[in-house]
């Protein structure tokens, strides 16, 4: 398997465009994640089924987040996306999260390309009021059986913030490379 951090740069941040790694199928309760150490993916855990994915769930290559690993990405797609696809992704938003104390950001992506809906998603404004309804409330909710209150979407931001996100974790993958 070829590593992602290596053979993919993060993409045109300023242009909007992404590259973007696959690591969760939207509707999947099974918690994959891209081992950077040995660049493979890993089955983390599963989680309880009524926890599914509400939307694919990846990272962008070449970026770390406050809490170490690669910048997640929510990527809105009417298909899942099996784990282990690649594509340049359309940054629409960006879900200001924590985690266990710790910022654990979601930039939120269409694929660049998405011929079938005419391109119509440019900001978060444009996806259904329901699906960032059940988005917010996944990730409010996901970890309640096991740690409840450990996570909290704490506000939705524009490209302009998702962008500046992106750059912070790209300038700390940067620094961690020297």
């Amino acid at each position: 398997m070829a590593d992602f951090n290596k053979i993919l740069t993060p993409g045109d941040v300023d242009g909007g465009i992404i590259n973007v790694v696959n690591e969760i199928p939207a509707g999947s309760n099974h918690k994959i994640e891209w081992n950077r150490k040995v660049a493979a993916f890993q089955l983390d855990r599963v989680e309880p089924a009524i926890f599914a994915k509400p939307t694919n769930y990846g990272f962008i290559p070449q970026t770390l987040d406050e809490d170490g690993d690669e910048l997640d990405v929510l990527l809105v797609t009417e298909q899942p996306l099996a784990t282990g696809v690649f594509l340049e992704a359309k940054v629409i938003g960006v879900m200001k999260f924590v985690d266990d104390g710790e910022v654990d950001d979601k930039i939120v992506c269409v694929p660049a390309d998405d011929r079938n809906n005419g391109n119509a998603y440019n900001s978060l404004s444009d996806l259904p009021a329901q699906l960032i309804k059940q988005i917010e409330f996944h990730f409010n909710n996901y970890k309640a059986l096991k740690k409840p209150g450990s996570t909290q979407v704490q506000s939705w931001g524009d490209v302009a913030e998702a962008k500046a996100v992106i750059k912070e974790s790209i300038e700390r993958w940067n620094a961690q490379a020297k």
